[in-house]
């Protein structure tokens, strides 16, 4: 059985440190960067700053994707198919889930899907 208030619980907290870290990187919970975004004095020549601007929206759209997986997962709670796979409909291991509470889909169709 699946322990629906520590999956809630770990999630908001996993997601309270995503959004931390979009906003220490200038992002939006969206991914994208913020407008003004200062990449300093070093950044003279014009490949290196765009160079690490696409590091910085890679990274920041990582981020954004893991939020997105978490609100998902909050929604699978709130409609009570929490620990139900999305694609299939089985349930999903209590080790998955415990592992990576903002599964919603079980190892079978995840190792399946195209990426």
């Amino acid at each position: 059985m699946t322990d629906f208030d520590s999956a809630r619980h770990a999630l908001l907290a996993e997601r309270t440190k995503l959004v931390r870290q979009l906003e220490e990187l200038g992002a939006t919970e969206a991914g994208e960067l913020k407008s003004g975004l200062d990449l300093g004095d070093g950044f003279a020549d014009a490949a290196s700053a765009t160079a690490e601007r696409t590091e910085l929206l890679g990274l920041a759209e990582s981020l954004s994707s893991q939020v997105a997986e978490i609100d998902d997962a909050m929604k699978s709670i709130e409609n009570g198919t929490y620990g139900v796979c999305a694609g299939c409909g089985t349930p999903i291991s209590e080790a998955r889930l415990e592992a990576r509470p903002a599964s919603i889909l079980c190892v079978n169709c995840k190792s399946n899907r195209p990426r």
